[in-house]
């Protein structure tokens, strides 16, 4: 059974982690970031640092891989939409 939950949770994490590929495929693509939830992704990467942060407590790998890489894509669209922020 610890096998099966490791699966989900695996599975869980990969698709978390995936799910702002296609944002940020759109904004390197377009160039623009425009409309884009600062809130939502500044209380994301303080889940996500607290999910890891969880992981490394339980030595979880699953958990701290996922969320490492979910954080990782949330840091590139920061990154990416502060760089093609429109100038006014």
């Amino acid at each position: 059974m610890q096998h099966y939950s490791q699966l989900v949770g695996i599975g869980a994490g990969i698709c978390t982690g995936v799910s702002l590929l296609p944002q940020l495929i759109k904004i390197i693509k377009e160039k623009k970031a425009e409309n884009i939830s600062w809130g939502m992704l500044v209380i994301l990467l303080c889940g996500l640092a607290g999910w890891i942060w969880y992981g490394s407590l339980k030595s979880d790998f699953p958990i701290i891989i996922t969320n490492s890489f979910s954080l990782l894509i949330n840091l590139f669209i920061i990154y990416f939409s502060l760089r093609y922020k429109k100038q006014r």
